[in-house]
Protein backbone atom coordinates (compact mmCIF):
# COMPACT_ATOMS: atom_id res chain seq x y z
CA UNK A 1 0.00 0.00 0.00
CA UNK A 2 1.21 3.51 -0.82
CA UNK A 3 -0.37 6.82 0.21
CA UNK A 4 0.41 10.20 -1.42
CA UNK A 5 -1.32 13.54 -1.89
CA UNK A 6 -1.45 13.46 -5.71
CA UNK A 7 -1.25 10.60 -8.19
CA UNK A 8 -0.64 11.63 -11.81
CA UNK A 9 -1.37 8.92 -14.38
CA UNK A 10 0.87 9.60 -17.37
CA UNK A 11 4.15 11.43 -17.89
CA UNK A 12 3.70 13.63 -20.96
CA UNK A 13 3.75 17.41 -21.18
CA UNK A 14 0.52 18.03 -19.23
CA UNK A 15 1.65 15.68 -16.44
CA UNK A 16 5.10 17.28 -16.18
CA UNK A 17 3.68 20.81 -16.19
CA UNK A 18 1.27 19.85 -13.38
CA UNK A 19 4.01 18.17 -11.32
CA UNK A 20 6.30 21.17 -11.76
CA UNK A 21 3.71 23.63 -10.41
CA UNK A 22 2.31 21.59 -7.51
CA UNK A 23 3.20 22.80 -4.02
CA UNK A 24 6.47 21.37 -2.70
CA UNK A 25 4.67 20.30 0.49
CA UNK A 26 2.58 17.81 -1.46
CA UNK A 27 3.74 14.25 -2.02
CA UNK A 28 3.46 13.46 -5.74
CA UNK A 29 3.59 10.12 -7.53
CA UNK A 30 3.75 9.97 -11.34
CA UNK A 31 2.64 6.57 -12.65
CA UNK A 32 3.34 5.82 -16.30
CA UNK A 33 2.95 2.67 -18.37
CA UNK A 34 6.04 3.59 -20.38
CA UNK A 35 9.30 5.32 -19.54
CA UNK A 36 9.09 8.94 -18.46
CA UNK A 37 9.06 11.24 -21.50
CA UNK A 38 7.99 8.48 -23.87
CA UNK A 39 4.69 9.13 -25.63
CA UNK A 40 3.21 11.68 -28.00
CA UNK A 41 4.57 14.84 -26.36
CA UNK A 42 8.17 14.35 -27.47
CA UNK A 43 7.06 13.85 -31.09
CA UNK A 44 5.20 17.17 -31.34
CA UNK A 45 6.86 18.98 -34.23
CA UNK A 46 4.85 22.12 -34.88
CA UNK A 47 5.07 24.26 -31.76
CA UNK A 48 2.95 26.38 -29.45
CA UNK A 49 0.35 28.80 -30.79
CA UNK A 50 0.47 32.22 -29.10
CA UNK A 51 -0.61 35.68 -30.27
CA UNK A 52 2.68 37.53 -29.76
CA UNK A 53 3.18 38.95 -33.26
CA UNK A 54 2.95 42.69 -33.87
CA UNK A 55 -0.51 42.66 -35.51
CA UNK A 56 -1.84 39.54 -33.78
CA UNK A 57 -4.15 39.34 -30.77
CA UNK A 58 -5.63 36.71 -28.44
CA UNK A 59 -9.04 37.56 -29.93
CA UNK A 60 -7.82 36.66 -33.42
CA UNK A 61 -6.29 33.45 -32.05
CA UNK A 62 -9.62 32.67 -30.35
CA UNK A 63 -11.57 33.34 -33.55
CA UNK A 64 -9.32 30.98 -35.49
CA UNK A 65 -9.72 28.34 -32.79
CA UNK A 66 -13.52 28.62 -32.92
CA UNK A 67 -13.56 28.49 -36.71
CA UNK A 68 -11.35 25.38 -36.80
CA UNK A 69 -13.58 23.80 -34.12
CA UNK A 70 -16.67 24.62 -36.20
CA UNK A 71 -18.08 26.75 -33.37
CA UNK A 72 -19.01 24.01 -30.94
CA UNK A 73 -16.04 24.89 -28.71
CA UNK A 74 -16.57 26.27 -25.22
CA UNK A 75 -16.02 30.02 -25.90
CA UNK A 76 -14.97 30.71 -22.30
CA UNK A 77 -12.34 27.97 -22.40
CA UNK A 78 -11.05 29.24 -25.75
CA UNK A 79 -10.83 32.83 -24.51
CA UNK A 80 -8.93 31.80 -21.38
CA UNK A 81 -6.52 29.65 -23.37
CA UNK A 82 -5.64 32.25 -25.98
CA UNK A 83 -5.31 35.08 -23.42
CA UNK A 84 -2.90 33.06 -21.30
CA UNK A 85 -0.75 31.89 -24.21
CA UNK A 86 1.58 34.94 -24.50
CA UNK A 87 2.19 34.99 -20.73
CA UNK A 88 2.99 31.29 -20.79
CA UNK A 89 5.61 31.75 -23.52
CA UNK A 90 7.20 34.60 -21.57
CA UNK A 91 7.28 32.47 -18.43
CA UNK A 92 9.02 29.62 -20.24
CA UNK A 93 11.60 32.03 -21.73
CA UNK A 94 12.33 33.48 -18.28
CA UNK A 95 12.91 29.95 -16.98
CA UNK A 96 15.51 29.41 -19.69
CA UNK A 97 13.48 27.40 -22.19
CA UNK A 98 14.97 27.74 -25.67
CA UNK A 99 12.85 28.84 -28.63
CA UNK A 100 14.01 29.49 -32.20
CA UNK A 101 14.77 33.10 -33.13
CA UNK A 102 15.29 34.96 -36.40
CA UNK A 103 18.38 36.85 -37.55
CA UNK A 104 17.30 39.88 -35.49
CA UNK A 105 16.99 37.93 -32.25
CA UNK A 106 13.19 37.97 -32.27
CA UNK A 107 11.12 34.84 -31.75
CA UNK A 108 10.70 33.06 -35.07
CA UNK A 109 6.97 32.69 -35.64
CA UNK A 110 5.75 29.97 -37.99
CA UNK A 111 2.45 29.62 -39.80
CA UNK A 112 0.15 26.60 -39.93
CA UNK A 113 -3.27 25.74 -41.34
CA UNK A 114 -6.27 27.92 -40.42
CA UNK A 115 -4.17 30.53 -38.55
CA UNK A 116 -4.68 34.17 -39.57
CA UNK A 117 -1.15 35.17 -38.54
CA UNK A 118 2.30 33.72 -38.06
CA UNK A 119 2.01 32.76 -34.37
CA UNK A 120 3.66 29.35 -33.93
CA UNK A 121 6.57 29.44 -31.48
CA UNK A 122 8.87 26.49 -32.04
CA UNK A 123 12.14 25.02 -30.79
CA UNK A 124 14.80 23.05 -32.61
CA UNK A 125 13.00 23.64 -35.91
CA UNK A 126 10.59 20.70 -35.70
CA UNK A 127 11.51 19.35 -32.23
CA UNK A 128 9.36 21.57 -30.01
CA UNK A 129 7.79 18.76 -27.99
CA UNK A 130 11.15 17.20 -27.27
CA UNK A 131 12.62 20.51 -26.14
CA UNK A 132 9.66 21.30 -23.87
CA UNK A 133 9.66 17.88 -22.22
CA UNK A 134 13.39 18.15 -21.59
CA UNK A 135 12.95 21.63 -20.12
CA UNK A 136 10.15 20.59 -17.75
CA UNK A 137 12.01 17.50 -16.53
CA UNK A 138 14.96 19.74 -15.66
CA UNK A 139 12.58 22.03 -13.75
CA UNK A 140 11.01 19.29 -11.62
CA UNK A 141 11.73 19.36 -7.88
CA UNK A 142 13.56 16.29 -6.53
CA UNK A 143 10.79 15.06 -4.22
CA UNK A 144 8.54 13.91 -7.10
CA UNK A 145 8.47 10.11 -7.35
CA UNK A 146 8.16 8.28 -10.67
CA UNK A 147 6.80 4.77 -11.12
CA UNK A 148 7.61 3.60 -14.66
CA UNK A 149 6.34 0.61 -16.67
CA UNK A 150 3.25 0.41 -14.45
CA UNK A 151 -0.21 0.12 -16.02
CA UNK A 152 -3.16 1.67 -14.15
CA UNK A 153 -6.20 -0.54 -14.72
CA UNK A 154 -8.81 0.72 -12.24
CA UNK A 155 -9.82 3.79 -10.27
CA UNK A 156 -10.91 3.44 -6.64
CA UNK A 157 -14.27 5.16 -6.22
CA UNK A 158 -16.45 5.66 -3.16
CA UNK A 159 -19.88 5.19 -4.72
CA UNK A 160 -21.70 6.88 -1.83
CA UNK A 161 -19.76 10.14 -2.15
CA UNK A 162 -18.79 9.77 -5.84
CA UNK A 163 -15.14 10.53 -5.06
CA UNK A 164 -11.90 8.96 -6.25
CA UNK A 165 -9.34 7.92 -3.65
CA UNK A 166 -6.68 6.03 -5.59
CA UNK A 167 -5.83 3.58 -8.34
CA UNK A 168 -5.08 -0.08 -8.91
CA UNK A 169 -2.09 -0.81 -11.14
CA UNK A 170 0.07 -3.63 -12.50
CA UNK A 171 3.82 -3.89 -12.82
CA UNK A 172 5.40 -5.60 -15.80
CA UNK A 173 6.24 -8.61 -13.63
CA UNK A 174 2.50 -9.10 -12.93
CA UNK A 175 2.44 -7.73 -9.38
CA UNK A 176 -0.72 -5.74 -8.58
CA UNK A 177 -0.41 -2.47 -6.66
CA UNK A 178 -2.97 -0.41 -4.76
CA UNK A 179 -2.08 3.27 -4.54
CA UNK A 180 -4.06 5.82 -2.50
CA UNK A 181 -4.22 9.58 -2.98
CA UNK A 182 -6.26 12.64 -2.07
CA UNK A 183 -6.24 13.69 -5.75
CA UNK A 184 -5.98 11.52 -8.88
CA UNK A 185 -5.13 13.17 -12.20
CA UNK A 186 -5.48 11.46 -15.56
CA UNK A 187 -2.84 12.80 -17.97
CA UNK A 188 -2.51 9.64 -20.00
CA UNK A 189 -2.91 11.02 -23.53
CA UNK A 190 -5.41 10.42 -26.31
CA UNK A 191 -6.55 7.35 -28.21
CA UNK A 192 -5.15 7.84 -31.71
CA UNK A 193 -3.21 4.57 -31.61
CA UNK A 194 -6.42 2.54 -31.91
CA UNK A 195 -6.18 3.34 -35.64
CA UNK A 196 -3.93 1.40 -37.99
CA UNK A 197 -2.74 4.48 -39.88
CA UNK A 198 -1.63 6.95 -37.24
CA UNK A 199 1.07 9.35 -36.10
CA UNK A 200 0.58 8.33 -32.47
CA UNK A 201 3.01 6.52 -30.17
CA UNK A 202 2.21 3.04 -28.86
CA UNK A 203 0.90 4.37 -25.56
CA UNK A 204 -1.94 6.50 -26.96
CA UNK A 205 -4.69 3.87 -26.72
CA UNK A 206 -7.29 5.66 -24.59
CA UNK A 207 -6.64 3.93 -21.26
CA UNK A 208 -7.49 7.08 -19.33
CA UNK A 209 -10.80 7.54 -21.14
CA UNK A 210 -11.80 3.93 -20.38
CA UNK A 211 -10.70 4.26 -16.74
CA UNK A 212 -12.81 7.38 -16.31
CA UNK A 213 -15.80 5.84 -18.09
CA UNK A 214 -15.67 2.72 -15.92
CA UNK A 215 -15.49 4.97 -12.85
CA UNK A 216 -18.63 6.91 -13.78
CA UNK A 217 -17.12 10.09 -15.26
CA UNK A 218 -18.77 11.55 -18.35
CA UNK A 219 -16.94 11.32 -21.65
CA UNK A 220 -17.84 13.30 -24.75
CA UNK A 221 -16.98 14.17 -28.36
CA UNK A 222 -15.32 10.84 -29.17
CA UNK A 223 -16.52 11.12 -32.77
CA UNK A 224 -14.24 14.11 -33.40
CA UNK A 225 -10.88 12.74 -34.49
CA UNK A 226 -8.33 14.78 -36.35
CA UNK A 227 -6.74 13.05 -39.30
CA UNK A 228 -3.47 14.72 -40.20
CA UNK A 229 -3.03 15.14 -43.96
CA UNK A 230 0.69 14.42 -44.15
CA UNK A 231 2.06 11.25 -42.62
CA UNK A 232 5.21 10.08 -44.38
CA UNK A 233 4.05 6.91 -46.14
CA UNK A 234 6.29 4.15 -47.43
CA UNK A 235 4.80 1.15 -49.24
CA UNK A 236 1.31 2.07 -48.03
CA UNK A 237 2.38 2.25 -44.37
CA UNK A 238 2.77 5.42 -42.30
CA UNK A 239 6.20 5.75 -40.71
CA UNK A 240 6.05 9.19 -39.10
CA UNK A 241 4.65 12.71 -39.20
CA UNK A 242 5.48 15.52 -41.60
CA UNK A 243 4.52 18.66 -39.69
CA UNK A 244 2.01 21.14 -41.01
CA UNK A 245 4.75 23.70 -40.50
CA UNK A 246 6.28 22.35 -43.73
CA UNK A 247 3.23 23.56 -45.66
CA UNK A 248 3.37 26.77 -43.65
CA UNK A 249 6.92 27.25 -44.93
CA UNK A 250 5.87 26.74 -48.56
CA UNK A 251 5.36 23.01 -49.08
CA UNK A 252 2.72 22.15 -51.70
CA UNK A 253 0.60 19.01 -51.97
CA UNK A 254 0.80 17.61 -55.48
CA UNK A 255 -0.03 14.56 -57.54
CA UNK A 256 2.73 12.59 -59.25
CA UNK A 257 2.48 14.79 -62.37
CA UNK A 258 2.90 17.96 -60.29
CA UNK A 259 -0.77 19.00 -60.25
CA UNK A 260 -1.54 21.00 -57.10
CA UNK A 261 -4.15 19.12 -55.06
CA UNK A 262 -5.61 21.89 -52.91
CA UNK A 263 -5.50 24.80 -55.36
CA UNK A 264 -9.25 24.88 -56.17
CA UNK A 265 -10.53 23.10 -53.06
CA UNK A 266 -10.33 25.80 -50.38
CA UNK A 267 -9.42 29.53 -50.24
CA UNK A 268 -6.50 28.71 -47.91
CA UNK A 269 -5.18 26.07 -50.29
CA UNK A 270 -2.58 23.84 -48.64
CA UNK A 271 -3.21 25.55 -45.30
CA UNK A 272 -6.93 24.77 -45.22
CA UNK A 273 -8.22 23.19 -41.98
CA UNK A 274 -6.86 19.69 -41.52
CA UNK A 275 -10.15 17.87 -42.01
CA UNK A 276 -10.60 19.52 -45.40
CA UNK A 277 -7.11 18.59 -46.56
CA UNK A 278 -7.32 15.05 -45.16
CA UNK A 279 -10.67 14.35 -46.82
CA UNK A 280 -9.33 15.64 -50.14
CA UNK A 281 -6.22 13.46 -49.96
CA UNK A 282 -8.31 10.47 -48.89
CA UNK A 283 -10.45 10.84 -52.02
CA UNK A 284 -7.34 11.03 -54.22
CA UNK A 285 -6.09 7.82 -52.61
CA UNK A 286 -9.42 6.09 -53.19
CA UNK A 287 -9.13 7.03 -56.85
CA UNK A 288 -5.74 5.34 -57.04
CA UNK A 289 -3.60 8.51 -57.09
CA UNK A 290 -0.55 9.02 -54.90
CA UNK A 291 0.02 12.37 -53.20
CA UNK A 292 3.35 14.03 -52.48
CA UNK A 293 4.48 17.05 -50.49
CA UNK A 294 6.64 19.15 -52.80
CA UNK A 295 9.28 20.84 -50.62
CA UNK A 296 11.54 22.11 -53.41
CA UNK A 297 10.51 25.70 -52.74
CA UNK A 298 11.67 25.63 -49.09
CA UNK A 299 15.17 27.05 -48.71
CA UNK A 300 17.40 25.12 -46.29
CA UNK A 301 14.74 22.47 -45.70
CA UNK A 302 17.10 20.10 -43.85
CA UNK A 303 18.23 22.89 -41.52
CA UNK A 304 14.70 24.08 -40.78
CA UNK A 305 13.23 20.57 -40.37
CA UNK A 306 15.99 18.30 -39.04
CA UNK A 307 13.64 15.74 -37.47
CA UNK A 308 11.65 15.25 -40.67
CA UNK A 309 14.84 15.15 -42.76
CA UNK A 310 16.25 12.44 -40.49
CA UNK A 311 13.00 10.46 -40.81
CA UNK A 312 13.17 10.70 -44.60
CA UNK A 313 16.78 9.51 -44.68
CA UNK A 314 15.87 6.58 -42.42
CA UNK A 315 13.28 5.38 -44.95
CA UNK A 316 15.22 6.19 -48.10
CA UNK A 317 13.28 9.28 -49.18
CA UNK A 318 15.50 11.74 -51.08
CA UNK A 319 14.80 15.15 -49.55
CA UNK A 320 16.88 16.83 -52.25
CA UNK A 321 14.51 15.49 -54.92
CA UNK A 322 11.78 17.35 -53.07
CA UNK A 323 8.82 14.93 -53.29
CA UNK A 324 7.84 13.40 -49.93
CA UNK A 325 5.21 10.62 -50.23
CA UNK A 326 2.37 11.41 -47.82
CA UNK A 327 -1.09 10.19 -46.84
CA UNK A 328 -3.60 11.18 -44.14
CA UNK A 329 -3.84 9.30 -40.86
CA UNK A 330 -5.13 9.61 -37.29
CA UNK A 331 -3.34 12.34 -35.37
CA UNK A 332 -5.21 14.06 -32.53
CA UNK A 333 -8.38 13.30 -30.60
CA UNK A 334 -10.66 16.16 -29.55
CA UNK A 335 -12.92 14.04 -27.34
CA UNK A 336 -12.20 12.49 -23.98
CA UNK A 337 -13.10 12.88 -20.32
CA UNK A 338 -15.37 15.89 -19.90
CA UNK A 339 -13.87 18.53 -17.60
CA UNK A 340 -14.52 22.09 -16.54
CA UNK A 341 -12.04 24.88 -17.28
CA UNK A 342 -9.89 23.78 -14.34
CA UNK A 343 -9.61 20.11 -15.26
CA UNK A 344 -12.17 18.73 -12.81
CA UNK A 345 -14.39 15.84 -13.90
CA UNK A 346 -17.84 15.06 -12.53
CA UNK A 347 -16.28 12.49 -10.17
CA UNK A 348 -14.91 14.15 -7.04
CA UNK A 349 -11.10 14.29 -6.67
CA UNK A 350 -10.67 12.93 -10.21
CA UNK A 351 -9.19 15.27 -12.82
CA UNK A 352 -8.12 15.08 -16.46
CA UNK A 353 -5.66 17.25 -18.41
CA UNK A 354 -3.96 17.01 -21.78
CA UNK A 355 -5.29 14.96 -24.67
CA UNK A 356 -7.24 12.57 -22.40
CA UNK A 357 -9.45 15.51 -21.42
CA UNK A 358 -12.28 17.15 -23.33
CA UNK A 359 -12.07 20.74 -22.08
CA UNK A 360 -14.16 22.28 -24.85
CA UNK A 361 -11.14 24.13 -26.26
CA UNK A 362 -10.93 22.23 -29.54
CA UNK A 363 -14.57 21.74 -30.51
CA UNK A 364 -14.93 19.58 -33.61
CA UNK A 365 -11.34 20.03 -34.77
CA UNK A 366 -8.14 21.29 -33.19
CA UNK A 367 -6.47 24.41 -34.49
CA UNK A 368 -2.85 23.51 -35.27
CA UNK A 369 -0.39 23.91 -32.36
CA UNK A 370 -3.09 24.44 -29.73
CA UNK A 371 -2.42 21.03 -28.15
CA UNK A 372 0.93 21.81 -26.48
CA UNK A 373 -0.58 25.10 -25.39
CA UNK A 374 -3.58 23.35 -23.83
CA UNK A 375 -1.34 20.88 -21.97
CA UNK A 376 0.77 23.67 -20.50
CA UNK A 377 -2.14 25.97 -19.59
CA UNK A 378 -4.28 23.28 -17.94
CA UNK A 379 -1.34 21.64 -16.19
CA UNK A 380 -0.49 24.90 -14.47
CA UNK A 381 -4.12 25.87 -13.82
CA UNK A 382 -4.98 22.56 -12.18
CA UNK A 383 -1.85 22.74 -10.03
CA UNK A 384 -2.93 26.14 -8.74
CA UNK A 385 -6.37 24.75 -7.89
CA UNK A 386 -5.04 21.66 -6.07
CA UNK A 387 -2.51 23.81 -4.19
CA UNK A 388 -5.42 25.81 -2.79
CA UNK A 389 -7.33 22.79 -1.45
CA UNK A 390 -7.20 21.82 2.25
CA UNK A 391 -5.24 18.67 3.04
CA UNK A 392 -7.58 15.67 3.26
CA UNK A 393 -6.67 12.03 3.80
CA UNK A 394 -8.29 9.61 1.32
CA UNK A 395 -8.84 7.02 4.09
CA UNK A 396 -12.31 8.37 4.90
CA UNK A 397 -13.29 7.55 1.32
CA UNK A 398 -12.56 3.83 1.52
CA UNK A 399 -15.46 1.92 0.06
CA UNK A 400 -16.78 -1.60 0.52
CA UNK A 401 -18.33 -1.66 -2.93
CA UNK A 402 -19.22 -4.93 -4.59
CA UNK A 403 -16.30 -6.46 -6.44
CA UNK A 404 -17.06 -6.75 -10.18
CA UNK A 405 -17.35 -10.11 -11.85
CA UNK A 406 -14.05 -11.93 -12.32
CA UNK A 407 -14.00 -13.14 -15.91
CA UNK A 408 -11.39 -15.21 -17.69
CA UNK A 409 -9.73 -13.25 -20.52
CA UNK A 410 -12.01 -13.11 -23.58
CA UNK A 411 -10.26 -14.19 -26.82
CA UNK A 412 -9.71 -11.09 -28.94
CA UNK A 413 -8.30 -10.52 -32.44
CA UNK A 414 -4.82 -9.14 -32.98
CA UNK A 415 -4.20 -5.44 -32.37
CA UNK A 416 -3.26 -4.97 -36.03
CA UNK A 417 -6.60 -6.43 -37.11
CA UNK A 418 -8.57 -4.29 -34.67
CA UNK A 419 -6.72 -1.12 -35.66
CA UNK A 420 -7.02 -1.67 -39.39
CA UNK A 421 -10.78 -2.19 -38.97
CA UNK A 422 -11.02 1.17 -37.18
CA UNK A 423 -9.13 2.91 -39.99
CA UNK A 424 -11.32 1.27 -42.61
CA UNK A 425 -14.75 1.61 -41.01
CA UNK A 426 -14.50 4.54 -38.55
CA UNK A 427 -11.88 6.57 -40.38
CA UNK A 428 -11.73 9.79 -42.36
CA UNK A 429 -15.01 9.22 -44.24
CA UNK A 430 -17.84 7.37 -42.47
CA UNK A 431 -21.37 6.19 -43.16
CA UNK A 432 -24.13 4.37 -41.32
CA UNK A 433 -23.60 1.01 -43.00
CA UNK A 434 -19.89 0.66 -42.23
CA UNK A 435 -20.32 2.04 -38.70
CA UNK A 436 -23.02 -0.54 -37.93
CA UNK A 437 -20.79 -3.25 -39.42
CA UNK A 438 -18.00 -2.20 -37.08
CA UNK A 439 -20.36 -2.01 -34.12
CA UNK A 440 -21.61 -5.53 -34.77
CA UNK A 441 -18.03 -6.80 -35.08
CA UNK A 442 -17.13 -5.20 -31.76
CA UNK A 443 -20.21 -6.63 -30.06
CA UNK A 444 -18.83 -10.10 -30.82
CA UNK A 445 -16.05 -9.28 -28.36
CA UNK A 446 -18.51 -8.50 -25.51
CA UNK A 447 -17.56 -4.86 -24.76
CA UNK A 448 -20.30 -4.64 -22.09
CA UNK A 449 -18.74 -7.58 -20.19
CA UNK A 450 -15.25 -6.12 -20.62
CA UNK A 451 -16.54 -2.82 -19.26
CA UNK A 452 -17.80 -4.29 -15.97
CA UNK A 453 -15.15 -6.97 -15.42
CA UNK A 454 -12.37 -6.74 -12.88
CA UNK A 455 -8.85 -7.04 -14.28
CA UNK A 456 -6.95 -8.15 -11.19
CA UNK A 457 -5.92 -11.46 -12.74
CA UNK A 458 -5.39 -10.20 -16.31
CA UNK A 459 -1.93 -9.52 -17.71
CA UNK A 460 -1.11 -5.98 -18.81
CA UNK A 461 -1.39 -7.07 -22.44
CA UNK A 462 -4.82 -8.67 -21.93
CA UNK A 463 -6.06 -5.63 -20.02
CA UNK A 464 -4.77 -3.16 -22.60
CA UNK A 465 -6.39 -5.07 -25.46
CA UNK A 466 -9.70 -5.28 -23.57
CA UNK A 467 -9.59 -1.53 -22.93
CA UNK A 468 -8.95 -0.96 -26.64
CA UNK A 469 -12.10 -2.90 -27.54
CA UNK A 470 -14.11 -0.69 -25.15
CA UNK A 471 -12.51 2.42 -26.68
CA UNK A 472 -13.30 1.28 -30.23
CA UNK A 473 -16.89 0.54 -29.23
CA UNK A 474 -17.42 4.01 -27.74
CA UNK A 475 -15.84 5.81 -30.71
CA UNK A 476 -18.03 3.88 -33.13
CA UNK A 477 -21.19 4.56 -31.12
CA UNK A 478 -20.36 8.27 -31.02
CA UNK A 479 -19.70 8.41 -34.76
CA UNK A 480 -23.00 6.63 -35.45
CA UNK A 481 -24.91 8.97 -33.16
CA UNK A 482 -23.86 12.29 -34.72
CA UNK A 483 -25.87 12.43 -37.94
CA UNK A 484 -24.08 15.37 -39.54
CA UNK A 485 -20.56 16.26 -40.71
CA UNK A 486 -18.55 18.70 -38.61
CA UNK A 487 -14.82 19.17 -38.24
CA UNK A 488 -13.04 15.87 -37.70
CA UNK A 489 -16.26 13.88 -38.13
CA UNK A 490 -17.37 13.36 -41.73
CA UNK A 491 -20.44 11.29 -42.66
CA UNK A 492 -20.87 10.85 -46.41
CA UNK A 493 -24.54 9.98 -45.75
CA UNK A 494 -24.91 13.28 -43.82
CA UNK A 495 -22.32 15.47 -45.60
CA UNK A 496 -23.45 18.87 -44.28
CA UNK A 497 -23.28 20.62 -40.94
CA UNK A 498 -26.73 20.69 -39.34
CA UNK A 499 -27.57 23.70 -37.22
CA UNK A 500 -29.36 21.84 -34.42
CA UNK A 501 -26.21 19.78 -33.75
CA UNK A 502 -24.48 22.94 -32.51
CA UNK A 503 -26.64 22.64 -29.40
CA UNK A 504 -26.20 18.85 -28.97
CA UNK A 505 -23.47 16.76 -27.38
CA UNK A 506 -22.71 13.06 -27.66
CA UNK A 507 -21.90 12.04 -24.11
CA UNK A 508 -21.53 8.63 -22.45
CA UNK A 509 -21.69 7.80 -18.76
CA UNK A 510 -21.60 4.22 -17.47
CA UNK A 511 -23.69 5.12 -14.42
CA UNK A 512 -26.73 5.88 -16.55
CA UNK A 513 -28.97 2.99 -17.43
CA UNK A 514 -28.09 3.34 -21.09
CA UNK A 515 -25.68 5.34 -23.21
CA UNK A 516 -27.38 8.69 -23.66
CA UNK A 517 -27.22 11.92 -25.57
CA UNK A 518 -28.17 15.12 -23.78
CA UNK A 519 -29.98 17.99 -25.39
CA UNK A 520 -31.89 20.88 -23.78
CA UNK A 521 -34.71 19.54 -21.59
CA UNK A 522 -34.47 16.08 -23.15
CA UNK A 523 -32.59 12.90 -22.34
CA UNK A 524 -32.98 10.07 -24.83
CA UNK A 525 -31.47 6.63 -25.23
CA UNK A 526 -28.75 6.41 -27.86
CA UNK A 527 -30.14 3.05 -28.98
CA UNK A 528 -33.55 4.64 -29.58
CA UNK A 529 -32.05 7.52 -31.55
CA UNK A 530 -29.92 5.28 -33.71
CA UNK A 531 -32.16 2.38 -34.54
CA UNK A 532 -35.78 3.48 -34.17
Amino acid sequence: MKLVDVIIVGSGLAALQLAKHLDSRLSILVVTKQKTAEGNSIYAQGGIAAAIGECDSPRSHANDTLEAGRHINNPKAVQQLTEQAPHLIQELIEEGCYFDRDDHGQLSLGNEGAHSYHRIVHAGGDATGQQLVRHLIQQLPPHIEFMENVFVYDLLINEQTNECYGVKAKRNDGLNLTLYASHVVLASGGFGRVYGTTSNSEGATGDGVVLAYRAGATIKDLEFIQFHPTLLTIGGKSVGLVSEAVRGAGGVLVLEDGTAVMHHVHPLGDLAPRHVVSQTLHKEQRNGRNVYLDVRGIVDFEFKFPTISSLCRKYGVDVQAGYLPVAPGCHFTMGGVRTDTTGRTDVGRLYAIGEVACTGVHGANRLASNSLLEALVYGKRLAEWINGQPSVSPFHLFSNKTIPEQLPPIPLPSLDEMRNQMSEKVGIIRDKMTLIEQLNTLKEHSPERLLTATYDSYSIQETAKSFEVIMDWLITLAALTRTESRGGHFRKDFPLEIQRWKQLEVTFNSKREDLQRYEPNTVASTATILFS
